[in-house]
């Protein structure tokens, strides 16, 4: 479970914010597939909450997520 101060971002708006899906359809579609790895494992939750630190993987790209003060 998150901590309440923690910032988080779903994986759908994580998708299009680094331009891997140009809209929430777009990304629904990539992630309930099975194409997107977070923490090297397959996600299927558009709805998943990634935390500073996570590693999504989609088409041999990797990303870490990072939140800016």
């Amino acid at each position: 479970m998150t901590p309440p101060d923690e910032p988080t971002i779903k994986l759908d708006q994580f998708l299009k914010f680094v331009g891997c899906a140009q809209t929430g359809g777009q990304a629904k579609l990539i992630i309930q597939s099975g194409w997107v790895l977070v923490n090297d494992e397959i996600e299927t939750r558009r709805g998943r909450k990634l935390v500073h630190g996570d590693r999504v993987t989609f088409e041999e790209q990797n990303y870490v997520v990072e939140f800016k003060d």
